[in-house]
């Protein structure tokens, strides 16, 4: 994929410098035809086109933003009540991802979202352990979020 880029980005330039006029607009013409050109040669390069890991990292983006507010509300939920009544503790998580960096991805996404903590991985990196705020409300969200990212983290790595 960084060398799908380099080659995109190398191709801009040479658009632009065979040009009489060099400006953004020139070199991003440069650069859409780089795209059409990396596409059309896309089964004779060995890895994917490097447009669809892009998007597929976009999507991630949302995807986490999406959780972002979803497990906020729920955490402002808990917070605004008169008498704060949750129900803290740890409970574990299996995961189907496999390799170091699909699974620190996922351990960061699910940390970074309100009401959950990743305290630990295991040695097979399989199972975690999580700190919930709310166990009934906090463990039903945090596996519906594990199930998007899990989904999107393989089409990302994958």
């Amino acid at each position: 994929m960084p060398m799908q880029v380099l080659v995109n980005l190398l191709i801009g330039v040479i658009w632009m410098f065979l040009q009489d006029d060099w400006s953004v607009l020139t070199f991003f013409s440069g650069y859409l035809f780089g795209l059409l050109v990396l596409y059309i040669l896309r089964r004779y390069l060995p890895t994917q086109f490097y447009l669809v890991t892009l998007l597929a990292i976009v999507q991630l983006f949302f995807v986490f933003i999406y959780e972002l507010f979803t497990s906020s509300i729920l955490v402002i939920r808990q917070i605004i009540r008169p008498k704060i009544n949750i129900t803290p503790g740890i409970f574990t998580l299996e995961t189907e991802l496999e390799g170091d960096m699909e699974v620190t991805l996922l351990a960061l996404l699910l940390t970074l979202t309100p009401g959950s903590v990743v305290v630990e991985v295991s040695s097979n990196s399989k199972k975690f352990y999580i700190h919930a705020l709310d166990i009934p409300e906090s463990s039903n969200a945090v596996l519906q979020s594990k199930a998007k990212f899990e989904k999107a983290i393989k089409k990302v790595t994958r």
